[in-house]
């Protein structure tokens, strides 16, 4: 189990590493480099703007990579999107800016984000099957939170890479080509991740369903058809999660660099040791969930969300690296302590036929409602040169509606749905002995 939580971890963690850099560069210099006809405030909005097609093209790649998975194989899912997405990143490295080649620059720009959402997509839903079919029953949530880390690490290496770079190279040596070396750096990745999960071993789930002739013939519509109320609530339940992270990760960082004149170098560092700290927690969260079940900490992760976010801005408002960090810090784990338990909650919501399909469109459709739109929103909500409250009401706007989706799923923990059924039993056999004629 050590080592296929170690293999999904890993791939989890570079393929996100991919997606995250794409965001702090956002943040950072693809809009004046792409955007360079526009306002400073167009320009930002339109870099999030394609930021946001990432999270348009993930459950696309969630139906095409869950058909694999649901098809021929979890196997197959983990090294075809690891691949997809390392070769999209790598060659936004190398895309001329508009300088060079006019509106032809952004044009690639959004395909390749287009392709690096695609490959994301299809990643999580085979890195969290490869441990959830493979784990204990009593341990799945511990040992599904591993692919559940791999975001906080790639977030780490992202950023710390630029955070690197920024410190080291001048602005104009980083805005001409050391906002590059992240992208280029993602090939290695690739590879190295690639070697990693050669030798992973199909799930014996799957190795029964192809045994027996029991797959799905065309899984996403046998999800869409069977189970849409359950895709609708999952993508609203994860939204919160979503908008948050990207809330802290990308648009504080735009917000506070271009607003409130906090240097690039403090703002990663302050996000950085944030990230750190939810990736250290997430196991224990994990336990947490084995012990008491997924849906009570999904529910205390969107109530945390729910007030936190008017603090969040408050700190932010301080540009004090402390009060910023603190900030951050409660907001992420906040989030964290229901993302924590989604990587097993969501698989056994699934019946094994069209789990690949059904927990990766329903992850990822939460990316969308969450993720998309939330950067540019908040920028557009924070205009101005008072606190951007609007950004904070909207944050909980979102939590209130993912704390209603999860009260209306069901609790899934095996061991914990079986002690209220011998309960429930235990009151009704004594019930109807007192009730017995003596």
């Amino acid at each position: 189990m050590l080592r296929l939580a170690s293999a999904s971890l890993a791939g989890t963690a570079i393929e996100f590493y991919d997606f995250f850099v794409y965001g702090t560069a956002a943040a950072l210099v693809l809009g004046p480099l792409f955007f360079p006809s526009f306002s400073p405030l167009a320009g930002t909005l339109a870099a999030f703007g394609t930021f946001g097609v990432g999270f348009l093209a993930r459950p696309l790649g969630s139906a095409v990579f869950g058909h694999i998975g649901d098809r021929y194989g979890r196997r197959p899912v983990l090294l075809g999107s690891l691949l997809l997405t390392g070769l999209a990143t790598v060659a936004i490295g190398f895309v001329p800016t508009y300088a060079s080649i006019g509106t032809a620059a952004p044009v690639l720009l959004l395909l390749l984000r287009f392709l690096q959402g695609l490959g994301l997509g299809g990643e999580w839903g085979g890195a969290v099957l490869l441990t959830a079919e493979h784990a204990p029953e009593g341990r799945r949530g511990l040992w599904s939170s591993f692919p559940q880390i791999g975001p906080a690490v790639g977030f780490l290496l992202a950023n710390g890479l630029v955070l690197a770079l920024s410190a080291s190279l001048t602005d104009a040596q980083f805005t001409s080509w050391g906002w590059r070396v992240p992208f280029w750096a993602a090939g290695l990745l690739a590879l190295a991740g690639l070697w990693l999960r050669r030798s992973v071993e199909e799930t014996p789930q799957f190795r029964a369903l192809a045994e027996t002739g029991r797959r799905a013939e065309a899984p996403l519509a046998e999800v869409v058809r069977g189970h849409w109320r359950l895709l609708l609530l999952t993508g609203g339940a994860l939204a919160v999660g979503y908008a948050v992270f990207y809330a802290v990760t990308t648009w504080s960082l735009a917000y506070a660099t271009e607003h409130l004149g906090v240097g690039r170098t403090t703002m990663l560092a302050c996000i950085m040791a944030a990230v750190a700290l939810k990736g250290l927690v997430t196991p224990l969260m994990a336990v947490l969930g084995d012990r008491y079940g997924r849906r009570p900490l999904c529910l205390a992760g969107c109530a945390i969300c729910v007030v936190w976010m008017f603090p969040l801005v408050a700190l932010l408002r301080t540009a004090d690296p402390l009060l910023m960090t603190l900030g951050f810090t409660g907001a992420l784990l906040g989030m964290v302590t229901m993302f924590s338990v989604v990587g097993a909650y969501l698989p056994e919501l699934y019946a094994p036929r069209i789990r690949c399909t059904g927990a990766a469109v329903g992850y990822n459709l939460g990316g969308v409602l969450g993720g998309a739109l939330t950067p540019i929103v908040a920028t557009a909500l924070a205009d101005g040169s008072g606190p951007p409250w609007g950004v904070a009401l909207y944050l909980s706007g979102i939590a209130l509606v993912s704390l209603g989706c999860f009260a209306l799923l069901p609790e899934t923990n095996p061991l914990v749905v079986r002690k209220r059924a011998d309960a429930v039993r235990a009151t009704e056999t004594g019930a109807a002995e007192a009730a017995a004629p003596v």
